[in-house]
């Protein structure tokens, strides 16, 4: 479905429209809408903005927590789980990467999705991994699980992205559980988007000793800025992953504010439904101008324009300094990718794009 050639482009299309801009145009423009890194609408928990007006800063004169245990037995509290299940790191990309370099080699690639997170390519190149793609069907569902295991036959690692990006579905929990049991390897679910779906792969967790799930603070919890991220894992793996991790991978800063981000769950429980109740305007506001759009687990919408030019849709929102994200293909250049803004977003978005179709 995505010969290399198509992906390769999709990837370099990446890099240019990751901002959606050019490189050295200015960003500070009053009137700007950002809807295209998946950033969240509001700020952060109370309890972190508390943390930074009166925490202790002399603590920054020393060394943090080597294995931020404050954060992992915060972690564990909440999901049900012992400390020795879980790793931190800086962002959810860092978890990858030591993954990543623990699992592959260049005698043990790297399986995942296509399309799917861009930084997985890269990521197997850095360490000199060969990379093996599962190609989803044409409506971006996983395909049959004799199809993935052949797939990613001689692959150590499969990565399976739940909800995926940049098309924002999820696949059936039926359909994940019968990839760990028949994968001889290591299955890593990487679940950035989990909170802001109906389920998660938590329900599989120790069932399956061979998977590992990885969850971001970047999305749901509104700390893109600080960067951080956990897995969670059989024991004797995640002993493996603390080996390789870098020696202090997580601030001091980043793991207080962690917890106290942790510590507030209703005010992350509101965030989340009121993401959720703009995903669902967003949605019917794209179908009444005529868009097609793929069902969203995530806090963004994959969608199709009337006219099939997801580049046309992008350079015409650019325009009017709204930024969403384009990834160039023949089959991904269909849609472009909006993340989930507050309501007055969603109106000024709709509206712009109404402009242009019914112009």
């Amino acid at each position: 479905m995505f010969p290399d050639s198509e992906y390769i482009s999709y990837f370099r299309s990446d890099i240019d429209a990751m901002s959606g801009y050019q490189p050295g145009e200015q960003l500070n423009l009053p009137d700007l809408l950002k809807l295209n890194t998946n950033e969240s609408p509001y700020p952060p928990a109370p309890g972190v903005g508390e943390f930074l007006r009166t925490g202790d800063y002399s603590h920054l004169r020393l060394y943090p927590n080597p294995n931020s245990d404050p954060v992992r037995d915060e972690l564990a509290n909440c999901l049900g789980l012992e400390r020795s299940q879980i790793i931190c790191g800086n962002g959810s990309d860092d978890i990858l990467n030591i993954i990543i370099r623990c699992f592959s080699s260049p005698s043990l690639p790297i399986a995942c999705l296509r399309p799917s997170y861009t930084l997985y390519p890269t990521l197997a190149q850095l360490n000199g991994a060969p990379i093996r793609f599962v190609d989803l069907t044409e409506d971006f569902r996983l395909p049959d699980t004799e199809t993935i295991l052949k797939s990613a036959s001689d692959a150590n690692i499969l990565i399976l992205t739940r909800p995926n990006a940049p098309t924002g579905n999820t696949f059936p929990l039926s359909e994940i559980e019968a990839v760990c049991a028949g994968f001889r390897g290591i299955v890593l679910v990487d679940e950035a988007y989990t909170d802001f779906a109906e389920d998660s792969c938590m329900t599989l967790f120790g069932k399956y000793p061979n998977l590992i799930l990885s969850r971001t603070f970047s999305k749901s919890r509104a700390l893109a800025g600080l960067r951080f991220g956990y897995a969670a894992a059989h024991p004797r793996i995640i002993e493996g992953l603390l080996k390789m991790k870098d020696s202090y991978n997580v601030s001091y800063l980043t793991q207080m504010l962690a917890v106290a981000s942790l510590r507030d769950h209703e005010y992350f429980k509101d965030c989340v439904a009121k993401i959720r109740s703009s995903r669902e305007k967003l949605l019917q506001g794209l179908l009444k101008l005529g868009f097609s759009v793929v069902p969203s687990s995530t806090n963004f919408l994959f969608a199709m324009p009337p006219d099939s030019n997801g580049e046309r849709c992008f350079l015409e929102l650019r325009k009017k300094n709204i930024l969403v994200r384009y990834f160039a293909g023949a089959i991904t250049g269909k849609y472009v990718r909006i993340t989930v803004g507050t309501d007055a977003d969603v109106d000024r978005l709709l509206k712009t794009l109404e402009g242009i179709y019914r112009s």
